[in-house]
């Protein structure tokens, strides 16, 4: 079978990895295509476009890249029509993949769904989209299901692959003589994996590391961002004692005591290797309020959204200062406040499924196709 998915993140790339190995073990003649990073590359598939060249956050940010963007759009069409896949298989990206997915349902193509876009969220209306242009969908959260049922549309809860990669991560014994760090009990800063959230919230969580001496403040770079892009920020900010610890994000929260996590895919990553963290928010005042007028949920963290309650503080647009992230720390730090946290991170847990998401997907995606 020729299989081609679609990934424009970070996030997307390493579940993508995943999907393809899983692919690849129950499907002995697959042959890959994919857009995604280096992650699915190694995986097995044939690379077409690097998701470091696709992701745009924020309502202005796609305004400007608009002409790149459909420029990518028609190439894919294009690509997809030449290469002639049995199944055509996006990992969330939506603002791309949903207009990927109605093409290519009216070409006959069969188009499965893994990781569903945030449509509970905002943009509840796509769902109706969705029933029309996409054969199967996939979702990794607990509550999805229930929310596509009140469009009876009906969905295969396969698990959060997140409990896979974590569980199967070993952190090497040489982190700290590698990155030539001392005993000092570390803060993660994770800034997030694209440059324009990372010019954004970098310097604010730099802003708040002065008064944590006794503590090694570590950045987690992101697998597509040059060290460069990093240090040019540390400079700006007159930083001293941060170092970076480039595409090792895991082996960072494997050793952290607390972190300051940007909103996205890595607030829940760092709840399941059970750091306290403070999440942060702040973006264009355009997006921001354009923003406010759509989002319908309660919270802007994984974790607290998949509890249903805050576990963990939120920091988000003016409550993101320095001082509300230094206060939030601080409190992160004191060790009743953080067991409290562990323990909401262990029913957290519980409500995520089994283990094995991406070979359950690859599974009934082979099952359908034959």
């Amino acid at each position: 079978m020729r299989y081609y998915l679609i990934a424009g993140e970070a996030s997307g790339d390493l579940h993508g990895s995943k999907l393809i190995e899983a692919l690849r073990q129950l499907d002995a003649e697959a042959e890959i295509r994919a857009w995604g990073g280096d992650l699915m590359a190694d995986a097995g598939a044939q690379l077409v476009k690097h998701y470091r060249d696709l992701a745009f956050m924020g309502f202005w940010e796609v305004v400007k890249n608009l002409p790149a963007i459909l420029r990518n759009l028609a190439f894919c069409r294009q690509d997809i029509l030449q290469w002639q896949p049995e199944a055509l298989i996006l990992i969330d990206y939506p603002g791309f993949n949903l207009r990927i997915a109605r093409w290519a349902h009216h070409r006959g193509i069969r188009v499965f769904y893994y990781i569903s876009p945030q449509l509970w969220a905002w943009h509840s209306s796509r769902v109706n989209s969705i029933k029309k242009s996409v054969d199967r969908m996939f979702v990794i959260l607990p509550f999805e299901q229930d929310f596509y049922r009140q469009y009876q549309y009906e969905v295969d809860f396969v698990g959060h692959p997140l409990l896979d990669v974590v569980t199967d991560f070993h952190p090497s014994d040489d982190f700290h003589q590698r990155y030539a760090l001392d005993q000092r009990p570390i803060i993660a800063l994770l800034p997030g994996s694209r440059r324009q959230e990372i010019s954004r919230m970098l310097p604010l969580m730099l802003s708040v590391v002065a008064p944590f001496g006794e503590y090694q403040c570590l950045i987690a770079g992101a697998p597509a961002i040059p060290a460069t892009f990093y240090h040019d920020i540390i400079q700006a900010s007159g930083s001293t004692g941060v170092s970076l610890i480039g595409n090792e994000t895991y082996a960072l929260l494997a050793h952290a005591r607390a972190a300051i996590v940007t909103s996205g895919t890595a607030t829940l990553e760092t709840a399941l290797f059970n750091v306290p963290q403070i999440v942060c928010y702040k973006g264009s005042s355009l997006s921001f309020w354009l923003a406010r007028q759509l989002v319908q949920v309660p919270f802007i963290s994984l974790v607290n959204l998949i509890a249903a309650k805050p576990v963990v503080r939120e920091l988000i647009q003016h409550e993101c200062t320095p001082e509300t992230m230094t206060e939030g720390l601080q409190e992160l730090l004191d060790e009743q406040h953080a067991k409290a946290v562990r323990e909401q991170y262990r029913l957290l847990r519980d409500k995520l499924g089994q283990a094995g998401a991406a070979r359950r997907t690859a599974a009934l995606i082979v099952a359908d196709l034959r």
